[in-house]
Parts: structure tokens; C-alpha cells; sequence
């Protein structure tokens, strides 16, 4: 313990069995759960979002960029135009 706080130190915590038991299962499912999503194309076709191969066409080769804030929403629609 340290102190009079009460609270464990790191070097405890990490050496603690329970600690590489959580951690052994929340770590890998979180890489899972993942490549998961992203794998079956759940993002692309659900929320839109151009694949990897779509960011830079023949067409459209720059880099789009949204330069006022009043009229964001006139820039969107001429990028979403250009597709």
C-alpha cells in the first residue's frame, strides 16, 4: 500500500494475476470486435465513407478541404457533386 491512502502501487497492480486475466481477455477482444467492423465493410457501406481505393480517382485527385464556416454546408454539396 502506499501511504495512508490505501491505493496499490503500479508495480503490485501489474504483477497482480487478476490484472493479466482481465486484460488477457479485454485486449484481444477489442482487436476482434475491430477487424470485425471493418473487415465485412460494415462502415463503408453503412455509413458512407469512401473505401481505401476511392480516396483518389482519376477525376478527383486533391484533397478536399472545407475553407468557411458559414458556408459548410454549400462546399459539402459541391464535393458530393464531384463524386
Amino acid at each position: 500500500m502506499s501511504g495512508s491512502t490505501g491505493e496499490r502501487s503500479s508495480a503490485y497492480i501489474i504483477t497482480s494475476i487478476r490484472y493479466w486475466v482481465i486484460h488477457s481477455i479485454t485486449i484481444p477482444s477489442l482487436f476482434i470486435a475491430g477487424w470485425l467492423f471493418i473487415s465485412p465493410a460494415f462502415t463503408w457501406n453503412n455509413y458512407g465513407s469512401p473505401r481505401p481505393n476511392e480516396y483518389f480517382t482519376e477525376s478527383r485527385q486533391g484533397i478536399f478541404l472545407i475553407t468557411g464556416r458559414f458556408d459548410s454546408l454549400e462546399q459539402l454539396d459541391e464535393f458530393s457533386r464531384s463524386f
